[in-house]
C-alpha cells in the first residue's frame, strides 16, 4: 500500500519541530506497514509577523529550502507555493496551492504510484488536493484547525471544509469531540486515531526545587499567563516553585514582560524552541506539566510528558485533555481562566511528593495503554485499509 501524504505544517530545515506529529504519524504508519512519500504544501511567502526590514531574507531562506528531503527514512516533496496574507485568505489557500501540487503529483506519480492520499486539515491540504484534480481515495485528519479557526472566521474556507468532509472516504479525528464537530461540518465516515507518543524506558531524575514546565508555541491560546498568575498566587506558600517555558512564537515578549511585572522572572526559565527530542528530555526532568489551553484538538505534549512519568494539568471542557482524562488517569482538569483553581490544583500536586510519584505512575500506564506511536501506526494503516476498501 502507497500512501502520499500532503501537509501543511511539515518539519522544514530551519524549524525541525514544525508540525513534528505529521511526521512521528508518517514513520509510525510506515513501520506498520503502509510505504509513505510526504508532500509538503510550503508556503514561500514568509508570516505577517515578521518584520519588514528580514521579509525579504525570510522570503529567500524559505525560496532557497531543498526541494527533496529524507527525514528518518521518509521522502519529503516541499512543493513551492505563494499566497495573499493568512487573515483575509486562508479560506483560499487550497486554491492557491492546487496549481503547484498538481505539477508536483503528476512527476510524483511515475516514481511514487499512490494509492491513497492521506491530507492533513482540510484546509489548505485536502482542499488543494482536491483541486488538484486527483481522484485518488482522499482520507483526511483533522487536528482542529479546520474546527476551532478556518470554519469559523472565512466563510470560503467553510465551503472548502464541507466539500473536502464530504469528499473523503474517511477522516480521522484525534478525538471524540473533534469527530463529532466533523460530522457537523460533513463528515460522513469518522474514525477515531489518537496521536501517540515514544515511551522513555525509565523516568529522569526530578533534581532541584518543584517545577512547572509547558512545551508549546507561545500563543494567547496555550494561556501560559494562567500559569505565571496561578504561580504569582502561590508566591509565599511555594517561594521555591519554578516554570520552565519550552517553544517560542509571537506570545513571548508579552509572557516574558508579565513575569517582570509579577517578579517571578528569577523563577521562571524561557528555554526558547528545543529540538524535539531535547525538549522531551528537558521536560521529563521537571515534576508536572501544565497547560490549561483552550481550543485543544488533543494536545500531544500532554501525553508525551506523561510517558515520562510526568503528571499533567489540561482545561476542563477541551476535547483533547478529555479524551485522555477519560481513558486514563494522570492528568487533571481545571476550568479555563480559574486561576484561584488552577493554582490550587497545582499546590496539591507538589504538596504531597508521595501523591505527585503515584500519579506520575498513573500517568505511564495511561501513556503506554493508550497513546503509542505504534498503535498510532497500526491505527492509522487500518484506516487506510478502510478507505481503499470503501
Amino acid at each position: 500500500m502507497k500512501a502520499l501524504v500532503v501537509a501543511e505544517f511539515y518539519p522544514r530545515a530551519d524549524d525541525p519541530v514544525l508540525g513534528i506529529w505529521a511526521h512521528e504519524q508518517a514513520r509510525a504508519a510506515q513501520a506498520a506497514g503502509a510505504e509513505v512519500h510526504v508532500v509538503v504544501l510550503h508556503r514561500i511567502v514568509p508570516p505577517a509577523a515578521t518584520p519588514r526590514l528580514q521579509r525579504p531574507g525570510a522570503a529567500l531562506a524559505l525560496a532557497r529550502h531543498p526541494r527533496h528531503r529524507e527525514i528518518d527514512g521518509i521522502p519529503v516533496t516541499y512543493t513551492r507555493y505563494v499566497s495573499p496574507p493568512k487573515g483575509r485568505a486562508y479560506g483560499r489557500w487550497g486554491a492557491w496551492a492546487a496549481p503547484s501540487l498538481w505539477s508536483t503529483l503528476r512527476r510524483l506519480r511515475h516514481e511514487f504510484p499512490f494509492d491513497l492520499v492521506h491530507a492533513h486539515n482540510a484546509v489548505p491540504a485536502a482542499d488543494a488536493v482536491l483541486r488538484a484534480g486527483v481522484r485518488t481515495p482522499l482520507v483526511i485528519s483533522e487536528h482542529g484547525a479546520d474546527v476551532f479557526h478556518t470554519a469559523l472566521r472565512h466563510p470560503d474556507g467553510l465551503a472548502a471544509i464541507e466539500r473536502a468532509f464530504g469528499a473523503a472516504r474517511l477522516v480521522l479525528a484525534n478525538s471524540d469531540g473533534i469527530a463529532r464537530a466533523t460530522q457537523e461540518l460533513g463528515a460522513g465516515h469518522t474514525r477515531v486515531v489518537h496521536l501517540g507518543t515514544d515511551l522513555p524506558a525509565a523516568p529522569a531524575h526530578h533534581t532541584g526545587p518543584p517545577t512547572l514546565v509547558t512545551v508549546g508555541h507561545l500563543v494567547a491560546r496555550k494561556r501560559h499567563a494562567d500559569v505565571l498568575r496561578a504561580l504569582w498566587a502561590l508566591r509565599e506558600l511555594r517561594p521555591d516553585l519554578r516554570y520552565v517555558i519550552i517553544g517560542d512564537g509571537p506570545e513571548r515578549a508579552p509572557l516574558e514582560a508579565l513575569a517582570r511585572d509579577l517578579e517571578l522572572a528569577d523563577r521562571v526559565e524561557f528555554t526558547g524552541q528545543l529540538e524535539h527530542a531535547a525538549a522531551l528530555e528537558r521536560a521529563r526532568r521537571c515534576h508536572a506539566f501544565v497547560m490549561p489551553s483552550v481550543d485543544e484538538a488533543f494536545g500531544v505534549a500532554y501525553v508525551e510528558s506523561m510517558a515520562g512519568w510526568v503528571p499533567a494539568i489540561g482545561a476542563l471542557g477541551e476535547p483533547g485533555p478529555a479524551e485522555i482524562a477519560r481513558v486514563g488517569d494522570g492528568i487533571r482538569l481545571v476550568p479555563p481562566g480559574d486561576v484561584e483553581l488552577l493554582a490550587a490544583t497545582i499546590d496539591a500536586l507538589v504538596d504531597d511528593p508521595v501523591f505527585l510519584r503515584d500519579l506520575g505512575f498513573r500517568a505511564r500506564e495511561t501513556a503506554e495503554a493508550s497513546f503509542t506511536w505504534e498503535a498510532c501506526g497500526r491505527a492509522t494503516v487500518a484506516a487506510y485499509e478502510e478507505a481503499l476498501g470503501g
